[in-house]
């Protein structure tokens, strides 16, 4: 049975633009992991200044490896030309929250 991740993150109007292209130059960096089946980056539209990052998976194990391996690395300093002795850039978000769901029903998209 699938679970969903959703990395729930408060992010401050003047970082916006700074978290969207961190999430961009790693685009498709997830894709490639085992057991990974969907991503998506959720931008507030109106009242909250929450973002989503949905992340479906075949297993909990699945995203746990993953969390483990290729997004730790990231976030030590895996990627944003971080290499030794340079510094880290500083969190876009403020705060975050993980949630965990079980997926009990799906549908897809209507065919044409």
């Amino acid at each position: 049975m699938s679970v969903v991740k959703i990395n729930v993150l408060t992010v401050p109007a003047e970082q916006r633009e700074v978290l969207e292209k961190r999430f961009a130059s790693r685009a498709h960096a997830v894709e490639s992991s085992d057991g990974f089946e969907w991503f998506e980056l959720l931008r507030p539209v109106e009242g909250t200044d929450t973002y989503l990052v949905y992340t479906r998976w075949r297993d909990d194990e699945s995203f746990q490896a993953w969390l483990e391996g290729p997004m730790k690395a990231a976030h030590q300093g895996g990627g944003e030309g971080g290499g030794e002795g340079a510094e880290r850039p500083k969190p876009a978000a403020s705060g975050s929250t993980l949630w965990s769901f079980e997926v009990v029903q799906q549908a897809g998209p209507k065919e044409a």
